[in-house]
């Protein structure tokens, strides 16, 4: 058994498959999911687990060098476009319409219990040399 890290086994297993290059998309509950992507979905009530604490798992994991969100993020929800300004290395932004079209590319979404609006990015995975 892990004993530190991302203990869920589902989550953990996926993020031990990506790649450079690919994309993985951490939302909110209420982002309409594609078909096509591997979806870990950690939803459990209302706000829990939050996409500040699911995104911060997955930083602490994985190489990303860049991250795209929403552009509606930076007037309907401030404390989450300030996370990202924080956290994500060259953060560009598009519609919001644009970011769900993106997601079907995702190669794992992983889906938080979030519930404040547009809080969601898709990162893009490096590589550590």
């Amino acid at each position: 058994m892990k004993k530190a890290g991302i203990l869920n086994r589902h989550l953990a297993g996926a993020l031990a498959e990506l790649g450079h290059g690919d994309r993985v998309l951490v939302c909110d509950a209420g982002m309409p999911l594609p078909d096509g992507p591997r979806i870990v979905d950690l939803a459990f009530r209302a706000g829990v687990p939050s996409f500040a604490e699911v995104l911060d798992g997955l930083l602490a994991e994985l190489v990303v060098e860049a991250g795209t969100a929403a552009d509606e993020v930076r007037a309907a929800n401030p404390g989450a476009a300030e996370l990202l300004r924080e956290r994500v290395p060259q953060l560009s932004y598009v519609g919001h319409e644009e970011l769900k079209r993106l997601a079907g590319g995702a190669r794992l979404i992983v889906r938080t219990g979030e519930a404040r609006p547009y809080a969601n990015v898709l990162l893009r995975c490096g590589v550590f040399f």
